[in-house]
């Protein structure tokens, strides 16, 4: 395993603007840490230790508790006869309205089949012809043909992450569960470090702690509770946008969050999580009718309900706001109930658990936030801007997905960059001595001032703000969007914090650190960034709507937003010169526009 740097020094330093947060209090050593246990962070993980390196695994909750285990449709790969990957990327670019990147996505497609098959070897099971053995392909919105396969007919992420659970576990890869990461650790180049961390209660890991490496991999999944309603679990806070903003790096697409159209609704004041209807239910030949059974799709797209899943959402909430209503219906009654057991046990018992029995009637739905197609910008060896710190699943901006992501394809992304980002982790001989370093005192305590000592630097907010934030962006970030709806919920985050920092002023006081304050403070970080580019987005596109703005205009807006985190605090938000991305490794410094 090659190794640009030798091993970080002790005195390894999180950013100025780091969150507030105890001195390290304990250390351990790895050549590389990955952040994250979904199918993005445990591939990388596989391969990098299949290498012989020293792969330390750090996530939120446990091992099984990230997003991938809530994938239902499944993954979306060239495998069936007919398919091809110039047909797979064909349907992405379309999806993507003209902001993916071409290179990232033929490197999507024609790796993505193999990548599929090594996680059949490392144990994935998928569904499969009882006769042939031929794995089981269905349809979902956008694609022109069956290429998704899917595993317990609607289990396909519980079956993945069980998979590679085992793998590592088999494996003996270091992992930290119920450990929130903080902060990046950079030596005295700038370079990677390590990141500092909380454990919430895991014996000698126990409170805030740091790992050192080389390398770190950013596997943290999606930002969904950025919004009061969401299918991501409670875990997808941002973290690692928010830890990648501190540390310097650039982040791309962010104001393009696409929505999944088909989310049960458990009525108005429902929060948090909700259960996903996947598309795979349309896939099947599931209709979305309004409350007089009325199929609003036909006639609004060739693909009708499988559309991609930004024009379906726009359907369901331009017909919700014709008929004053505040869902509309899933209609998969003529399935029968041996098909829905069969196909689609995991959803037929989330909606008998809430009390609707899909069997029998419509299923009520309305659009939640679902996925990121933007997030921490890499290359197509997921190098993100800061040297040593690496990116995959849906923390990253690969240009995949452009300006909408296409059904089923994230799975895939994080499996076929995460397999390139071992690669480039550990190619080239290893140093020798690299493996199984004995763990070095803990990193230095700062002074007081500096980040990690308690006083100085931005002040954290209330657990509370959590719920300030969601309803901000619900109502001005959401589905529609208009520049005074967004302009007003950027004056609304603004005060968040300007109060805030009011009190830290005033008083000297600050919301106590802790897990609830952390995620509140990287919860409004980023819908800081993505409000900041949607209003400088001055367009429709992909899932970006703008009802003051309804056309897509290609001559001023088929290019990407990046955007940075000042150490004062500030956003630059610029945009890119045409659909391509420049280089990471160069981050040049064109005329940018601030938003204290």
């Amino acid at each position: 395993m090659s190794r640009p740097t030798g091993r970080p020094a002790t005195g390894a330093t999180p950013p100025a603007t780091a969150l507030r947060a105890p001195a390290p209090g304990w250390a351990t050593e790895a050549d590389a840490v990955v952040v994250g246990s979904g199918v993005a962070g445990l591939t990388v993980a596989l391969r990098c230790a299949a290498a012989g390196a020293k792969v330390t695994v750090v996530t939120k909750a446990r091992l099984d508790d990230g997003s991938t285990r809530w994938a239902q449709g499944g993954i979306a790969a060239a495998l069936g006869e007919g398919d091809t990957p110039g047909q797979h990327l064909d349907d992405t670019l379309v999806a993507g309205a003209g902001l993916c990147d071409e290179r990232a996505v033929r490197t999507l497609v024609t790796e993505g089949p193999g990548a599929v098959r090594r996680l059949i070897a490392t144990g994935a099971r998928f569904d499969a012809d009882e006769d042939t053995g031929e794995i089981l392909l269905t349809r979902e919105g956008g694609h022109h043909r069956s290429r998704i396969a899917h595993a317990g007919g609607d289990a396909t992420g519980a079956e993945i992450s069980r998979a590679l659970v085992a793998a590592v576990r088999a494996a003996g890869i270091d992992t930290v569960e119920n450990a929130l990461v903080l902060d990046l650790l950079k030596d005295g180049s700038g370079r990677a470090a390590g990141v500092t961390l909380h454990v919430m209660g895991e014996g000698r890991r126990d409170g805030v702690g740091a790992v050192r490496a080389d390398t770190v991999v950013l596997a943290t999944g999606g930002m969904g509770q950025i919004f009061s309603a969401t299918t991501n679990p409670a875990v997808s806070t941002g973290d690692g946008v928010a830890l990648a903003l501190r540390a310097g790096a650039e982040v791309s697409d962010l104001e393009f969050v696409q929505f999944h159209p088909t989310v049960l609704w458990l009525g108005p004041e429902a929060q948090g999580q909700q259960p996903l209807v996947s598309e795979a239910v349309r896939g099947e030949g599931a209709h979305l009718v309004d409350a007089d059974g009325v199929r609003f799709m036909q006639g609004r797209h060739e693909l009708a309900e499988l559309a991609p899943r930004d024009i379906v959402a726009k359907a369901i909430m331009r017909r919700m706001r014709e008929r004053g209503a505040e869902h509309m219906y899933l209609d998969a009654r003529h399935f029968g109930a041996p098909m829905w057991e069969r196909r689609f046990p995991t959803i037929l018992a989330a909606c008998r658990a809430h009390g609707i029995d899909p069997v029998t009637e419509p299923i009520p739905v309305a659009p939640a936030a679902h996925y990121a197609s933007g997030g921490v910008r890499t290359d197509l060896r997921g190098r993100t801007t800061v040297p040593g710190l690496y990116a995959c699943g849906e923390v990253a901006c690969t240009g995949v997905h452009g300006a909408n992501r296409l059904a089923s394809n994230s799975l895939l992304e994080g499996l076929v960059f995460a397999e390139r980002i071992a690669e480039d982790i550990t190619a080239g001989p290893r140093p020798a001595g690299a493996a199984g370093p004995a763990p070095g005192p803990a990193p230095a305590r700062p002074a007081a001032g500096q980040p990690g000592a308690g006083p100085g630097g931005p002040p954290l907010l209330a657990s509370e703000a959590r719920y300030q934030i969601q309803h901000i962006m619900t109502h001005g970030a959401g589905v529609l969007r208009s520049a005074e709806s967004l302009a007003r919920a950027a004056d609304r985050l603004d005060q968040v914090q300007d109060e805030a920092v009011a009190e830290l002023r005033r008083d000297g006081k600050t919301a106590e650190p802790g897990v609830g304050t952390w995620e509140a403070t990287n919860l409004h970080l980023v819908a800081r960034v993505l409000v900041a580019a949607a209003l400088r987005r001055e367009e429709t596109r992909g899932c970006h709507w703008r009802e003051d703005r309804p056309e897509r205009d290609d001559a001023a807006w088929r290019r990407h937003l990046l955007v940075t985190l000042r150490p004062d605090g500030a956003l630059d938000v610029r945009s890119t010169d045409s659909e391509a991305f420049p280089p990471p490794t160069t981050t040049p410094r064109p005329e940018t526009e601030s938003r204290p």
